[in-house]
């Protein structure tokens, strides 16, 4: 009887652990942002642009430059790869949406901070899977994660951490065969185009709408 009662305290202790492992590290705000056309055009391709407030920032641009060539629609969040909540929040977006998305454009590499690097690495093959699940016929296109201007203190976004993010999920898409919209070498050359260490300005996310625009027309043509 001793013997079966240390096992089960040893398996419920191992338990706790992995659950304890699991739960999220969140941050101090928590959001997730939807946008789509106020009136779709039918016979028009859909495209999805998944990612962060970066995304969301150069999104509006996107929009204006696939005008006429596709309906472009937002899904952003402050959960990052290696969250695992966020395969979860992208299975309640597909779901809710109903689209069938012909390109998806995807990144979401300034958040989640209290990760450590291999997790957030550890955790894109889950963001994959849940946008092949919910977008099963799309193109799929990675957008490297951008610079910031000045590194943050504690833990949290730096020009270190952030190339080894890149460097890692780099490596998760050449498996995939995931093609690269590399925003992180593009906005390199316009650190004069930011708004704060994060975040850029109007001109700084036209900069990087173009790039993007241009990868997701070069994927719709190849469908």
């Amino acid at each position: 009887m001793r013997r079966i009662t240390l096992l089960a305290t040893i398996w419920l202790c191992a338990l706790g652990a992995m659950a304890q492992a699991h739960l999220p590290i969140t941050e101090k705000i928590e959001w997730t942002w939807t946008d789509r056309p106020e009136t779709p055009t039918t016979n028009l391709p859909n495209v999805l642009l998944v990612g962060d407030s970066i995304t969301r920032g150069y999104y509006p641009q996107v929009a204006k430059d696939l005008s006429g060539v596709a309906n472009v629609y937002l899904f952003a969040t402050s959960c990052a790869s290696g969250d695992p909540r966020l395969p979860g929040q992208l299975h309640d977006y597909f779901r809710m949406m109903g689209v069938h998305f012909a390109v998806v454009h995807f990144n979401n590499g300034m958040h989640g901070w209290g990760y450590t690097e291999q997790q957030y690495a550890s955790g894109l093959p889950d963001m994959i899977a849940a946008l092949r699940r919910g977008a099963p016929d799309a193109k799929l296109i990675w957008a490297s994660t951008t610079p910031v201007l000045h590194d943050a203190t504690g833990n949290e976004a730096t020009n270190a951490r952030i190339n080894e993010r890149n460097r890692l999920a780099a490596a998760v898409m050449r498996r995939d065969g995931i093609p690269t919209d590399d925003q992180h070498a593009l906005m390199l050359k316009h650190q004069d185009l930011h708004s704060g260490d994060v975040h850029f300005t109007p001109a700084g996310y036209a900069v990087q709408a173009q790039q993007a625009a241009a990868t997701i027309r070069k994927a719709l043509a190849e469908r």
